[in-house]
C-alpha cells in the first residue's frame, strides 16, 4: 500500500470508531444508563470480528484487515494500516495513562490511609490468590496460555489482571454523584488509587519475570524500581519547574504543553525499552507532576482530544481481537462463568467485607464493593499487553474481556440502587 492508501484507511478507519462509539454511547447511556467507558468497550467489540465479522466478513476484514500481507520472496509482514492504528491506540493509552497519574491524590490516601489500606489490600490479595490459583486449575485445560509459558508466569499474570480497578470510571461516578469529598467517597477514591497504583506495579513484575533471560528479567525490574525511584525524588521536585513557568506565563501555554509531552513520550519510551510498559512509565510520571492549577490546565488541555479521539481507536483494537466464537464448548463457557464468579467474589465481595470492617456502612460497603469490582478500560489495557507479550491465547483474551464487560456492567446499575435516596444525593459535597 501506498502512504496516500494508508491515509486514506486510516481515516475511513477512524471515523467508523467514533461513530460507531458515539452511537452506542448516546444509546447506552440514555436507555441503559452506562458510562462511556462500558459503551466504548461494546463498541469496540461490535467492529470486530464477534458482530460485523458475522454479519459481514468481507467488509469487516476489508475496513480492518488482519491478516499479514505476503511479499513476493514469500515472507509475511503485518498490515501496516492495523500497524498504524495500534501505534495511534498506544499513543492514545499513554495519554490516557498520564492523566491517570496526574489524578492520583495522595492527600486522600493520608486522610483513610488505614480504610483504603485495608480494602485496597483485600482487593488485590483476594483476586490474585483466586486468580493464581485458577490459572493453575486451568493450565494445560485447552488453548488459553500460549505455548512456553510456565505455570508461575500464568499463575502471576492472571492475578494481577484479577486485580484491576477501573480506578477513572470509579472516580468520574463520584464526581458525577457529588460525593467525592464525602468520608465514603474519600476512602472509595483512596482505595481505588492505591489498588490500581498496586496493580500496575505487579504488571511490571509479572512481565519482566516473564523472560526466559534472568538477567533481561533482573534489568526490567531494577529498571522499573529505579525509574519509580529516580522520578519521585529527584524527578518530582525537578518537574515543579513547570508549575512555576505556567505561573510566570499566566497559565499552560503551547510551548509548556509541548515540554510536557516530551517528557511524557521520553519517560513511556524508556519503560517501553527496559521491558516493562509505556503506559507504567507515564502513570508514574503523572503522579510525580505539580498539582493544583497546572494538573487542571493540562488535563483540560489534553483529556478531551485524549478520551473522545484516541482512546475509541483503542477500544475498537481490542474488540478486534476479541473473538466470542472462539468460546464454542461447553466447558469454555463454563470457564467463563468460572472467571466471572471469581472476578466478583475476588473483588467485589472482599472489598465490600474489608469496607465493612474498616467501620463503614453495608450500604455503603456494599457501594464500594460494586465500584471496586469494575475492570473497564484497565483491564483492557493489562489483556492487550498479555497478547501482545505472547502470555495468552486469543481465547482467553475473549473470555477475559467478557468479564470486564460484565463486572463493568453491574457497577453503574448497582451503585445508582445503593445510593438511591441517600444523604449523598441530597446533600452532595
Amino acid at each position: 500500500m501506498s502512504n496516500f492508501e494508508l491515509v486514506l484507511k486510516l481515516l475511513l478507519q477512524i471515523t467508523v470508531i467514533l461513530i460507531t462509539c458515539r452511537v452506542v454511547t448516546i444509546v447506552g447511556k440514555r436507555y441503559l444508563g452506562q458510562t462511556d467507558v462500558v459503551c466504548e468497550m461494546i463498541a469496540g467489540v461490535m467492529l470486530g470480528p464477534s458482530l460485523l465479522g458475522l454479519i459481514n466478513p468481507d467488509i469487516q476484514q476489508w475496513l480492518f484487515p488482519k491478516a499479514p500481507i505476503l511479499l513476493a520472496t514469500g515472507a509475511k509482514i503485518p498490515n501496516p494500516s492495523m500497524s498504524i492504528l495500534f501505534a495511534v491506540s498506544q499513543i492514545g493509552l499513554v495519554i490516557y495513562m498520564f492523566l491517570i497519574g496526574l489524578e492520583f491524590n495522595t492527600d486522600l490516601i493520608k486522610q483513610r490511609l488505614k480504610s483504603a489500606g485495608l480494602v485496597s489490600g483485600a482487593g488485590i490479595i483476594a483476586p490474585f490468590c483466586l486468580g493464581a490459583v485458577a490459572a493453575f486449575f486451568l493450565y494445560g485445560k485447552g488453548d488459553l496460555f500460549k505455548p512456553g509459558v510456565t505455570p508461575w508466569a500464568a499463575a502471576l499474570y492472571l492475578g494481577a489482571s484479577m486485580s484491576i480497578t477501573a480506578f477513572p470510571m470509579l472516580a468520574r461516578m463520584l464526581y458525577e454523584r457529588g460525593i467525592a469529598k464525602t468520608t465514603f467517597g474519600t476512602l472509595a477514591l483512596a482505595a481505588g488509587s492505591i489498588d490500581d497504583a498496586t496493580a500496575w506495579c505487579l504488571l511490571a513484575i509479572v512481565l519482566a519475570s516473564l523472560n526466559a533471560n534472568t538477567s533481561i528479567a533482573a534489568f526490567a525490574i531494577g529498571g522499573g524500581i529505579g525509574y519509580v525511584l529516580l522520578t519521585i525524588f529527584i524527578g518530582k521536585p525537578a518537574l515543579k519547574i513547570f508549575a512555576r513557568i505556567a505561573d510566570k506565563d499566566g497559565g499552560v501555554t503551547i510551548q509548556t504543553l509541548t515540554l510536557v509531552l516530551m517528557v511524557l513520550m521520553f519517560c513511556a519510551w524508556f519503560t517501553d525499552a527496559i521491558g516493562i510498559y509505556a503506559v507504567f512509565g507515564a502513570f508514574i510520571l503523572g503522579t510525580a507532576m505539580p498539582r493544583g492549577e497546572f494538573a487542571e490546565q493540562v488535563r483540560d488541555r489534553t483529556e478531551y482530544l485524549t478520551t473522545g479521539f484516541l482512546l475509541p481507536i483503542f477500544f475498537v483494537f481490542s474488540g478486534l481481537n476479541t473473538q466470542i466464537g472462539l468460546v464454542n464448548t461447553p466447558t469454555l463457557w463454563g470457564i467463563t462463568l468460572l472467571i466471572v464468579a471469581i472476578a466478583i467474589l475476588g473483588k467485589g465481595i472482599a472489598c465490600m467485607l474489608a469496607a465493612k470492617f474498616a467501620g463503614e456502612t453495608w450500604r455503603e460497603s456494599a457501594t464500594i464493593g460494586a465500584l471496586m469490582n469494575a475492570r473497564g478500560l484497565m483491564e483492557l489495557i493489562i489483556l492487550n499487553i498479555g497478547l501482545e507479550q505472547g502470555v495468552i491465547t486469543p481465547t482467553l483474551f475473549t473470555i477475559m474481556v467478557i468479564m470486564a464487560i460484565v463486572t463493568t456492567l453491574m457497577a453503574s446499575p448497582l451503585v445508582a440502587f445503593l445510593l438511591q435516596g441517600t444523604i449523598y444525593e441530597k446533600f452532595p459535597a
